[in-house]
């Protein structure tokens, strides 16, 4: 199954969309929610680290790395290193990401997984985790058989997809919580910040779904480790 357009030509538009989605978590949480900190006694600073890092970490490094095996026209030796690479920043910004929640939460007396949101984000880094550690594994380091390798791919595909597909939805079930929580506290349903966090939710499902329509786009090459195998 392909779409009829070149992967390189149409990862144009997820990578716009990366920027786009960086930017405007950015100017949320340093212009709206008044900026970023790791240790500060307003602990809303601590928390506004979570949607940066789980956003540009996470979501849109997950996602290039995703498009870096489909899109880029180099060697698969080479791609292999920069899809394990990406992968690994973006599971590691993820752990971070999520850290940083149970740290404002626990200097704010604020109870931890209560929320579906918060579940979804243990169980998607949890299998992302499964998937990096996999993946290094049979197809960098040692290596399986040839024969597993053919067995374990379309299976690595699919379950990669499948948790990068949650960790979009459950992002953007994380930009409304935290929306309604402010709006429930005062903020103006139809004012600046309203507007600009229901965007980045938008920009967000756009970019994973171009992502997915760059792995279903024709590749530079067909080879043995590509996402052709779907």
């Amino acid at each position: 199954m392909a779409i009829g357009v070149k992967a390189l030509h149409l990862s144009f538009v997820p990578h716009a969309l990366a920027i786009s989605g960086a930017v405007m978590v950015l100017v949320w949480c340093i212009h709206f929610r008044g900026g970023l900190a790791w240790e500060s006694s307003n602990k809303n600073l601590i928390f506004n680290l979570h949607p940066v890092l789980m956003l540009i970490g996470f979501i849109i490094l997950g996602g290039e790395a995703i498009m870096s095996y489909k899109s880029l026209p180099l060697k698969k030796e080479v791609k292999k290193v920069i899809h394990l690479v990406l992968h690994a920043a973006a599971l590691i910004l993820g752990i971070i990401g999520i850290y940083t929640a149970f740290k404002n939460h626990n200097e704010s007396s604020i109870p931890n997984l209560y929320s579906v949101h918060s579940w979804l984000g243990i169980g998607i880094i949890t299998l992302y985790g499964i998937q990096w550690i996999y993946g290094f594994l049979i197809f960098f380091y040692p290596g399986g058989s040839t024969g597993l390798r053919s067995e374990s791919l379309p299976w690595h595909i699919l379950l990669g997809l499948f948790v990068y597909i949650l960790a979009v939805g459950n992002a953007t079930v994380g930009f409304l919580e935290k929306l309604t929580f402010l709006e429930n506290s005062g903020l103006d349903k139809y004012g600046a910040e309203a507007y600009l966090v229901n965007f980045t939710a938008i920009v967000t499902i756009l970019y994973g779904a171009f992502v997915i329509f760059t792995v279903l786009s024709q590749g530079p090459q067909e080879d043995d480790y590509s996402y052709s195998a779907i």
